[in-house]
Order: structure tokens, then C-alpha cells, then sequence
């Protein structure tokens, strides 16, 4: 396969980047349930954190750490299932607040916040990081776009550059989506909808991520 330029390779990972980011995932799941029940700012967070993860596993990945991942069993379950027990985590707190029946936000209020927006940061940053399908599809991928005559970190700092900002504008449609359903969806009843069907899909997520292999 020839060299790629820098410009070819930003554009065809772009691409990939792209179909990657827009198929519903963990990361919209997370984004989304902030952006419904807390403040736009959080959801903002949210998803930064989850962009600043995808940049250092394409740091890991340019640099070979992510393949000491994938390459040792040993490592690789054990970023797994803290991965799965992160989740799980996750899921218990939404299904607790769908049966308590806790009311969304005001999101126009001013007030206090159920959740910081440092709190949103790095519940994205760890949700991302503690994922090793995202180091398995950056160790398989990201060395096929990297330009000739770059260093490679740098080079996996660009891409994953790219990846991240179509995220982050991803994020910002997915986000202001929610904030034209608000008012519907900050009645009680509908909060815990909300919390039951985010609960219910980072279950599944955990399920599907406890049952996969390297």
C-alpha cells in the first residue's frame, strides 16, 4: 500500500473517524442521558472528557502502549473488567434514580447541580479510557493512516485529533437535541425513563464488553 500524505491520511481516517463517531455507542449513550437530566454545561463536559480520552489512546496507540494491551491477556482483562465493573457502576446509579423517581433538572435554573461539571469530565474521560475496543480500534486502524515523514505520536496526536473533534461536534447536535426535548422529558415520568433506558444500555454495553476477547 503506498505512503498516504498527511492530507490523505487526516482525510480517509476522517472517514472511518466519522462512521465510528455517528453509530450509537457508550459515548451518545453518556452524552445524551447528561443533556437530558443535568445542565448543558455537564453534557459539555461530558463529552471533553470522553474527546480527551480518544487523544491519549491515540497517543498509546502511536507510541505502542496500546499494544501491550492487546498483545498481553493478562492486561487487557484486567482494563476489561474495570471496564465492565465501571459500567455496571454507572448502570446501578441510573436504574436507582428511575426507581426513586428523582426529578430532572430546571435547566434553566441557575441552582445548584446534581452533578459537577468536573464530575461529567471524568465520568467521560473514564468511560472512555477503562473501553479496550477503543485500544483494539486504534491499534488496528490508526497505524494504516499514519503519514509518511511524521513522527508517529505526533502523527497518532493529529488523527486522533480529527477523532475527537468529530465527537466533540457530534456531542454539540446530540446536546442541543436533548435541549429542545427538555421540557417534555424534566417531568418526573419521563426522567425515569430516561434513567431506565440509559441504565439498561450501559448494562448491555457491560455485558457485551464482559463477554468479548482480545
Amino acid at each position: 500500500m503506498p505512503a498516504m500524505t498527511l492530507a490523505q491520511s487526516l482525510l480517509g481516517f476522517a472517514l472511518v473517524a466519522a462512521v465510528m463517531t455517528v453509530t450509537p455507542g457508550l459515548d451518545t449513550v453518556l452524552v445524551l442521558r447528561q443533556a437530558l437530566r443535568d445542565r448543558r454545561s455537564v453534557a459539555f463536559a461530558t463529552g471533553a472528557g470522553i474527546s480527551v480520552g480518544v487523544l491519549l489512546w491515540g497517543m498509546a496507540a502511536a507510541a505502542g502502549l496500546a499494544a501491550l494491551f492487546v498483545a498481553s491477556e493478562v492486561a487487557f482483562t484486567v482494563l476489561r473488567l474495570t471496564g465492565v465493573g465501571y459500567l455496571v457502576w454507572l448502570a446501578w446509579g441510573y436504574f436507582r434514580a428511575a426507581f426513586t423517581g428523582t426529578p430532572g433538572l430546571d435547566l434553566d435554573d441557575p441552582g445548584p447541580v446534581r452533578t459537577g461539571v468536573w464530575e461529567g469530565f471524568v465520568r467521560g474521560l473514564l468511560t472512555n479510557l477503562l473501553n479496550p475496543k477503543i485500544a483494539v480500534f486504534y491499534l488496528t486502524v490508526l497505524p494504516i493512516f499514519l503519514p509518511v515523514g511524521v513522527p508517529p505520536v505526533l502523527g497518532g496526536v493529529a488523527l486522533a485529533g480529527v477523532h475527537a473533534g468529530l465527537g466533540l461536534a457530534w456531542f454539540v447536535l446530540v446536546i442541543l437535541g436533548a435541549r429542545a426535548a427538555g421540557r417534555l422529558l424534566r417531568q418526573r415520568r419521563w426522567a425515569r425513563v430516561v434513567d431506565g433506558a440509559a441504565g439498561t444500555a450501559l448494562a448491555g454495553f457491560a455485558i457485551a464488553l464482559g463477554l468479548s476477547k482480545a
